[in-house]
């Protein structure tokens, strides 16, 4: 039985394989592919597989994108992080899923499926993606925060950038004004959009609206200019300069 592995984690793909040939003695594994851009290489130059093992969200975007553009005539069994809740709306459209971290008696559940069926597909990614898409995370749009003695809500529309000082989080507005927040850096990160916010260093976390200037620095770091900052020593290390310049440009 040929098999096939999408999935963009490497310890997670070999772990993967590990355990389909401890519990397939048939099974050849034909290649661990980690992006959709290898995927598509690899449906270009080789024939299909008999099954597939593909994680839903890879780096660079979500697998769907590769049946979108290769007609694939094999099953597919899912492998995801998602909540069941969410997987659970989907699960008729394919032979199977395998909830993250992978339970070797689902698995078993999943191949015993599948010798059961051996039916080709019939996927519809479009729903599943439309699916996944409604259960993924929802970010916070607003904060309370105290304006003198009344509590109002600040929109996070509103907001230029966050910074730390002495323990406390400020929050800087289009306005100029300035407001405390009960909230840390690190968990502002987990809170709000990646796309609309960057952690610059400890201390700064801005959204995209308040980048203003970039300046080439020593050791292969960058200098930022915030609107609204008055600070001018607003660095990014080398080590985070790619993702700076690939969340300005997606």
């Amino acid at each position: 039985m040929k098999i096939l592995i999408i999935e963009d984690e490497a310890p997670a793909a070999k772990r993967l394989e590990k355990l389909i040939l401890e519990q397939v003695s048939s099974a050849s594994i034909q290649g661990r592919l980690d992006s959709i851009k290898s995927a598509l290489a690899y449906f270009e130059k080789h024939p299909h597989p008999d099954l597939i093992f593909c994680d839903i969200q890879l780096a660079d975007g979500l697998s769907f994108e590769i049946f979108r553009q290769v007609t694939v005539d094999c099953p597919l069994i899912f492998t995801t992080a998602y909540d069941q809740y969410a997987i659970q709306a989907f699960k008729v459209n394919a032979i199977d899923y395998l909830l993250k971290p992978i339970d070797p008696n689902e698995l078993a559940q999943a191949m015993d499926k599948f010798h059961k069926l051996q039916l080709k597909p019939s996927i519809d990614f479009a729903q599943i993606q439309q699916l996944l898409l409604q259960s993924q995370k929802t970010y916070k749009t607003r904060f309370m925060v105290k304006v003198g003695e009344k509590i109002s809500a600040l929109e996070v529309g509103d907001i230029l950038y966050f910074f730390s000082e002495e323990r406390i989080t400020f929050a800087v507005t289009f306005n100029g004004k300035r407001h405390i927040l009960d909230y840390t850096l690190e968990q502002l990160e987990d809170q709000l959009n990646p796309n609309d916010f960057f952690r610059l260093n400890r201390k700064y976390f801005t959204s995209i609206k308040a980048v203003e200037e970039i300046i080439t620095y020593s050791n292969s770091r960058l200098k930022i200019k915030l609107k609204g900052s008055s600070d001018q020593d607003i660095l990014i290390s080398r080590e985070k300069v790619v993702d700076f310049k690939n969340w300005l440009d997606s």
